[in-house]
């Protein structure tokens, strides 16, 4: 990881990090690194990328959001985008890791032993099943990077999150069209676009879009439907 980089990218986004996280967000790159040998976490494998393209685009909503003690689920987190970086930036939190390969939650479970993380859960499931059990509407927080269509995204999303809490998508610059098609679905899962904020990527020529949806009321019991019904209605944009 590029020290520097990361260092110049957190003073951009005015974002100040515990003595300790300099270390972890290096050691959690070499561990990315090594994994990425073994098996398929990310295309992005150099020291700049890692430090721009990984952790400092993680880090760009706490720009604008304050997640400081809150309870925070990053469901399809992948090789742990946007939540470690969260979470090795804002200690206090409490964060849940969900993905569906079980590869991945080892991966996870092995950087957060590493790091001496705690108040963290590593979950292997699908989305619209484990919001139906224990998880629903359990976080204050809910984010995703993930590359789901917004409509399909807030289906996997919202149900984890609890009335007057709020989700949070990280999308491409882009997105607009597809933010807007998503607005009657976010509607029916108890949510309200609040905010769609188009941020500049520090130490880049990339433009992000963080779309904040407002959690007004709880989410009807008959959602989220199976995954196959979820991907058509992302399709349709219905």
């Amino acid at each position: 990881m590029n020290a520097e980089l990361l260092r110049a990218g957190l003073r951009e986004l005015g974002i100040k990090t515990e003595p300790a996280a300099e270390s972890q967000f290096a050691r959690y790159s070499e561990l990315l690194k090594e994994w990425n040998e073994k098996m398929n976490l990310t295309a992005i494998t150099d020291d700049d990328g890692i430090a721009v393209k990984h952790f400092i685009d993680s880090l760009l909503p706490l720009k604008y959001i304050d997640i400081s003690g809150k309870s925070v689920a990053d469901i399809g987190t992948g090789a742990g985008f946007p939540g470690l970086p969260f979470k090795l930036a804002r200690p206090n939190i409490s964060l849940t890791l969900i993905d569906s390969l079980n590869k991945r939650i080892n991966f996870l479970k092995q950087v957060c032993a590493e790091l001496k993380l705690t108040d963290v859960l590593c979950v292997h499931g699908r989305a619209e099943e484990l919001a139906r059990k224990e998880f629903r509407e359990k976080y204050d927080i809910a984010v995703s990077r993930a590359v789901a269509n917004m409509t399909a995204l807030s289906e996997y999303c919202l149900p984890f999150v609890k009335p007057g809490g709020m989700f949070i998508a990280l999308k491409s610059g882009g997105a607009d069209a597809e933010i807007d098609s998503a607005r009657p679905i976010i509607g029916s899962l108890g949510g309200n676009v609040s905010e769609v904020i188009k941020a500049a990527l520090p130490l880049s020529d990339i433009t992000r879009t963080i779309v904040i949806i407002e959690k007004t009321k709880p989410t009807p019991k008959i959602f989220p439907r199976s995954a196959k019904k979820i991907k058509q209605s992302g399709k349709l944009g219905v």
